[in-house]
């Protein structure tokens, strides 16, 4: 395999900060193609797992039993920002389902997007589970658990009837991977975080845009990609630049994965530092290789008077 991607932050004619990434790529069928650093390195995939958790909602028949549209699709995919348009879809979708969001066991956070937050603060209001990043998943862990006629309280655990018959078999079946001896973390909403080796991880989205179920929900996501993340976000800026071809989702601590969902190629990576810069500049690049989007140059940085003051840019070899 190659050395691992490096993610170079310049300022002026120097080189300011190096991070370095590694990747798994696979084919239509989950074969690893290609790959650089540690390919099978074992890995958090945090958001990034959230289609493959999503898919019992299609798989189970729960999308089709209670009308559940794109809007509602993506959200359940998405880490958002918090703004009014996530928010509305969260608040319909609980509504539909004659719960509040009191019943989400997210927690609460302020928006992501600096205007959703200060917008709140005008209004003198407090942020609530409508507003953390994750809500749109655990609606749909809600939803599960409603259709399934099973109380919905403490469904974040790994021992509830949803995560333990519907959700952690659907990660286990779309990664190829056995988690029966494995102690999960805890993810920042609660939820089970799950150690995964990269190349299953780009195996697991390799199916995502090969199955029904999986395919069902990044079609939304590729259809709604504002409600994926939001303003300023890289996930709804690429899936925009991309135009269909590929959908993709980022994780905490510097993970990322996408697929081409033309030719079933997909990837899984992690920046070794977690920073979301490399990740994100490190997604764009193999997205490009793909010929999914148009990589035209690195980003340029600009200080706060708007000058150019370096770039963020892949390296050409490991230094």
């Amino acid at each position: 395999m190659n050395d691992p991607l490096v993610v170079e932050v310049t300022r002026g004619s120097s080189v300011e900060s190096r991070h370095l990434v590694d990747v798994a790529l696979v084919d239509s069928v989950g074969k690893l193609i290609d790959g650089w650093g540690e390919p099978d390195r074992p890995t958090l995939p945090r958001s990034s797992l959230k289609p493959i958790q999503a898919t019992p909602l299609i798989s189970e028949g729960i999308a089709d039993a209670t009308g559940l549209n794109d809007e509602h699709l993506a959200i359940a995919c998405s880490s958002h920002n918090g703004e009014s348009r996530h928010t509305q879809v969260v608040d319909q979708w609980l509504d539909t389902l004659g719960v509040s969001h009191h019943i989400l066991e997210c927690g609460a956070h302020v928006p992501g997007d600096p205007a959703a937050a200060r917008d709140l603060v005008r209004a003198g209001l407090e942020p609530d589970s409508r507003h953390n990043n994750c809500s749109g998943k655990h609606t749909g862990f809600v939803a599960m658990s409603i259709h399934f006629q099973v109380n919905p309280s403490g469904y974040i655990s790994p021992e509830h009837p949803v995560m333990k018959q519907f959700v952690t078999p659907a990660v286990e079946d779309f990664c190829r991977i056995d988690l029966s001896q494995q102690r999960p973390g805890v993810d920042g909403c609660g939820v089970p975080v799950w150690s995964i080796p990269l190349n299953h991880l780009a195996t697991g989205w390799s199916q995502l845009g090969s199955r029904g179920a999986g395919r069902r929900l990044l079609q939304a996501m590729v259809g709604e990609p504002f409600l994926v993340a939001g303003s300023g976000r890289a996930c709804t800026r690429l899936m925009e630049s991309a135009d269909g071809a590929a959908a993709v989702k980022t994780g905490a601590e510097g993970v990322f994965c996408g697929v081409d969902l033309r030719e079933g190629f997909a990837f899984a990576l992690k920046a070794r530092d977690g920073h979301p810069r490399a990740a994100e500049t490190a997604a764009e690049w193999i997205l490009d290789r793909l010929d999914c989007i148009d990589h035209a140059s690195p980003k340029v940085l600009t200080n706060w008077a708007g000058t150019n003051i370096g770039e963020i840019r892949i390296a050409r070899k490991t230094p």
